[in-house]
């Protein structure tokens, strides 16, 4: 039971390591194809390319900031259906939904990257030969 625990474990860990690259290379990737680069007068990160989590945040929130200027502070659902920036609101609402989406994919893979180092660690710990001390003498009941 102890070599199929260990060895389920490593297989797991190890699965979950690759899972969690490949999706923070795919999500990057996908991000970086779209040629976003943070506003300027974004608070952080300004004139950075968005291809990882921080940038992606950042320009979310650069967004939603230009947002609130343009509609005086209303979000999309506090205006009115005739007010003009409507759309525009409807439109950042959606950038930044799809932004603070990947910001939770690098995140998850993140997750998984960690989870499977500790699995395929324990997996490893599991399948070493327990410790049990170098008494040269029998171990007696006191």
């Amino acid at each position: 039971m102890r070599k199929v625990a260990s060895i389920t474990a490593i297989v797991v860990g190890i699965v979950m390591v690759v899972a969690g690259v490949v999706t923070w290379v795919v999500v990057g990737n996908t991000l970086s194809d779209q040629k976003i680069v943070v506003s300027q007068d974004a608070d952080c990160l300004a004139g950075d390319d968005v291809n990882g989590p921080f940038s992606a945040y950042c320009q979310a929130m650069v967004i939603n900031k230009h947002t609130m200027g343009i509609t005086g502070g209303k979000t999309y659902s506090e205006l009115a259906r005739d007010d003009p920036n409507r759309a525009t609101a409807m439109d950042s609402a959606f950038l930044q939904a799809s932004l603070f989406t990947s910001v939770v994919a690098f995140g998850v893979a993140l997750m998984a990257f960690v989870v499977g180092v500790v699995l395929t660690l324990i997996g490893l710990a599991i399948r070493a030969p327990a410790d049990i001390g170098t008494h040269s003498e029998p171990l007696t009941p006191a």
